[in-house]
């Protein structure tokens, strides 16, 4: 497999998946700057933790595919 697979603009599975790393960091700043009870802690976190894997299930299938031709 080929690293370069993984930039392909032109697919909205390539822009999901940098939106679930983004959203994923920002779960991460929320959990580290504001004061959130337990709960919220764990909310939070989840969702960091569900966007992490959609964006390597998202990463993971790109690498699969053909890019697409030009």
């Amino acid at each position: 497999m080929q690293w370069k697979r993984l930039w392909q603009p032109r697919r909205g599975l390539f822009w999901m998946m940098l939106g679930f790393n983004a959203l994923s960091s920002v779960c991460t700043w929320a959990m580290r700057a504001l004061p959130l009870n337990t709960l919220g802690l764990l909310l939070v976190g989840f969702i960091a933790l569900m966007n992490v894997v959609m964006g390597l299930l998202a990463a993971w299938q790109l690498m699969r595919d053909e890019p697409p031709a030009r």
